[in-house]
């Protein structure tokens, strides 16, 4: 593997890291605004950081 993949794979689980954590974070402001739609913000955050991580293993697995 060379130097430059080995970087771009290390942005994109950083990267990946960042969203799901801003994914998280909206959500509990979502939640703590509207707590009787606690189940389909929960269900929408569920789906977009599995949807995210998906993205990040594909493409770390691109890189081997």
């Amino acid at each position: 593997m060379e130097i430059p993949a080995i970087v771009g794979a290390g942005l994109v689980v950083i990267g990946a890291g960042i969203g799901i954590g801003r994914i998280g974070g909206s959500a509990m402001d979502a939640i703590a605004r509207q707590p009787e739609a606690y189940g389909k913000i929960q269900t929408a955050m569920l789906i977009a950081a599995a949807l995210i991580e998906g993205i990040g293993f594909a493409a770390l697995f691109a890189v081997q």
